[in-house]
């Protein structure tokens, strides 16, 4: 194949191929933490240019602590299911992942929202929206997705994004969690954080590839995000090293690190209080 289907991505778009390329990976283990057959069915197929990828010299750690990270958030989203069954779950920034097809209850109204340039390609990779499953085209930053979502109310919903908020400035995420606040009171949003120093490490780890610098936020703790507003509650943080991980175990040496700064950690808020 002469032309690759990612080609009209570009920047921040363009790093949906590391996940979906360590998905794949991890799909084939035998000890697989999660299974995603669309990522090898991608891989293997050659669909698409996976070369800015291989000019990262990936190690094993930090292969396993994102796949890890997939495997917990789809843990938040099982647990909000098994409370509310019936619930709307919007996936910001889902690139070409498949969660919907991995927590899918039988129940759950889905989006999976993501950039026009993506969601095009998910159309042509992947498949296109069906029953209670939706594509919406758009950046998380406007409005215009909001106001479909909206339509489903008041059922509970949840937020997830997942790798995608550090990629904006603290000023754009504290409005989009302020504009979820007010217009889906009582919503549920989980996303992961990094500390400062964090962002740091990131872009120059990435320094060699074509995301060098495209990282831009990070924080030092949920309750700086409790402070943007009122009605904000953090829930829960949750850590690597915070329950046995038999993928860890030759890294059990860095869990007092872990525990003492708690890195790279799982956020779950609650967003103000629900009407009625």
């Amino acid at each position: 194949m002469s032309e690759k289907a990612n080609q009209t991505l570009s920047g921040v778009s363009e790093t949906l191929l590391l996940p979906l390329y360590n998905r794949a990976m991890e799909s084939k283990r035998p000890d697989a933490m999660i299974k995603d057959e669309k990522a090898v069915e991608l891989v293997t197929q050659m669909r698409l240019d996976f070369s800015p990828v291989r000019q990262i010299r990936i190690t094993e750690l930090p292969k396993v602590i994102r796949i890890i990270l997939t495997r917990e958030i789809d843990r938040y989203a099982r647990d909000f299911l098994a409370r509310h069954p019936q619930a709307v779950v919007v996936h910001v920034g889902c690139g070409l992942d498949t969660r919907f097809e991995r927590v899918d209850n039988g129940q759950v109204e889905w989006y999976d929202l993501d950039v026009p340039d993506v969601i095009n390609l998910r159309r042509k990779l992947i498949g296109d929206e069906a029953g209670r499953y939706h594509l919406l085209a758009c950046s998380v930053l406007e409005d215009a997705w909001m106001e479909a979502v909206k339509m489903h109310a008041p059922r509970p919903i949840l937020f997830l994004a997942e790798a995608v908020f550090i990629f904006f400035t603290e000023a754009q995420v504290r409005s989009l969690v302020l504009a979820l606040r007010d217009r889906f009171p009582g919503a549920e949003l989980v996303f992961d954080g990094w500390r400062p120093f964090e962002i740091w490490l990131g872009n120059r780890y990435l320094s060699p590839s074509k995301f060098a610098g495209l990282m831009q936020w990070g924080f030092w703790s949920g309750r700086e995000i409790e402070r943007w507003g009122a009605g904000i509650r953090l829930l829960d943080a949750w850590g690597f090293f915070d329950q046995p991980e038999p993928r860890l175990n030759s890294y059990r040496w860095m869990a007092p690190l872990f525990r003492l700064f708690k890195p790279m950690r799982v956020f779950h808020f609650r967003l103000g209080k629900a009407v009625g």
